[in-house]
């Protein structure tokens, strides 16, 4: 038995934040039903020439990636029909998943306040990148701007350089935390009966993760800026270029017990005997010329050989994985950290499996990513009970399109 099994999930979302929110509990065994319209298609199902409109194409790297483990249903929401299919499957179902610009669901007739009338212990968890309140509520966003308003662009990157631009991390870790809100909201329906509204804000979870950085200005006035890789206590505290094209290491000392660690590795050279090196403060103060030492010591050495002469010592080290190396590693392929599917027309592919291993429930990838409406016959012929000529006429008018 899986953890989230008997639990269904109505997942109207796209592109990375959304389904993550749903794969996360997907791989916990829930039913997720995803809806899709050739009106409005997850934009990854488009990319890089894998959907052709009209057909039933796969998808994406991206689409893979995120969808795996779930059924696919074709509903086109810009019909009365399709809204009114939606509000039977709702009936159905446990939550109701969207990630919207705010108001665009109760535009739809599709809100949450109609959704209750339907299911009254229905959860729902709109997720955008403002919220459903506040002035800003109907911005537009993606991953960028939403790293740029969290706050967390402005404090990634080099002293004298521009905000970093947030890319999918800043899709992933908002969807992980959505996830945990549907999780509590599910705990609260199992001890009182009734469900709840979710309004989430992208930007608000990408706001928690920079907590200390917004008490630095609340408590002391201080500004941050960027700094690259150094960290406010450690030193050194850097990532150090190795032996070999773009090859690269990262090596954390936290207290002179590691410092005299890293020391011997790199065989006590004069240089680590110096007083500007001789406490953590001084070497915090000193680390434009430490990580110049060290870097001239690790360039002589593939990153692995690196790592693992650190390692053995008791210091923190590891190298810059490339997605080739991450793939191939022999501790991620013990772990079982990526699981291979066979996809229908692309053949096997390979995705992330999830970062838990529970004992009692294991959680895992169940299938693919689904192809375009591949499960119309069974939530709308044997969930909802329509005959195939139904399902037929509904596909000549457009309405499951």
């Amino acid at each position: 038995m899986d953890s989230l099994s008997g639990v269904r999930i109505i997942d109207f979302t796209r592109y990375a934040a959304g389904p993550q929110i749903t794969l996360l509990l997907a791989f916990m065994g829930a039913e997720v039903i995803k809806v899709e319209s050739m009106v409005n298609i997850d934009h990854f199902r488009r990319e890089e020439a894998a959907v052709v409109f009209g057909s039933a194409r796969a998808a994406a790297d991206c689409f893979n990636s995120l969808n795996a483990s779930k059924m696919s249903v074709t509903l086109n929401l810009t019909t009365a029909g399709g809204v009114e299919l939606a509000k039977r499957l709702v009936q159905l179902s446990d939550v109701v998943v969207d990630n919207f610009r705010a108001g665009i669901m109760d535009k739809l007739g599709l809100g949450y306040p109609i959704l209750r009338e339907i299911k009254p212990d229905i959860i729902m968890l709109s997720a955008s990148s403002h919220g459903s309140t506040g002035p800003e509520s109907k911005y537009i966003a993606y991953a960028v701007t939403m790293g740029a308003l969290s706050g967390l662009s402005q404090v990634t990157g080099y002293a004298g350089g521009p905000p970093v631009i947030m890319r999918s991390s800043a899709d992933l870790r908002p969807g992980t935390s959505a996830a945990f809100a549907i999780l509590a909201a599910l705990n609260y329906r199992l001890e009182t009966g009734e469900g709840q509204f979710i309004d989430f804000s992208a930007r608000e979870a990408l706001s928690c993760g920079i907590g200390e950085i917004i008490m630095d200005y609340t408590m002391n006035g201080r500004v941050r800026s960027r700094n690259g890789n150094r960290d406010d206590i450690m030193a050194p505290h850097n990532c150090y270029r190795c032996k070999g094209e773009d090859k690269w290491v990262s090596i954390a000392i936290s207290n002179d017990e590691e410092w005299a660690a890293l020391c011997q590795a790199m065989g006590n050279p004069a240089w680590t005997k110096e007083e500007r090196f001789g406490d953590q403060f001084s070497r915090w103060r000193h680390q434009e010329e430490l990580d110049e030492l060290i870097k001239a010591w690790t360039i002589n050495y593939d990153h692995y050989q690196v790592m693992e002469m650190l390692q053995r010592v008791g210091v923190a080290a590891a190298p810059s994985f490339s997605n080739e190396e991450l793939f191939n590693d022999p501790h991620c392929r013990e772990r079982e950290c990526f699981t291979s599917v066979q996809h229908p027309e692309e053949g096997e592919l390979f995705v992330l499996a999830p970062a838990w291993k529970f004992s009692a429930t294991p959680a895992r990838v169940t299938g693919p990513a689904p192809l375009f409406g591949e499960h119309n016959a069974y939530v709308f012929g044997e969930l909802l009970g329509m005959p195939e000529e139904e399902i037929s006429r509904l596909v000549a008018e457009e309405i499951l399109y």
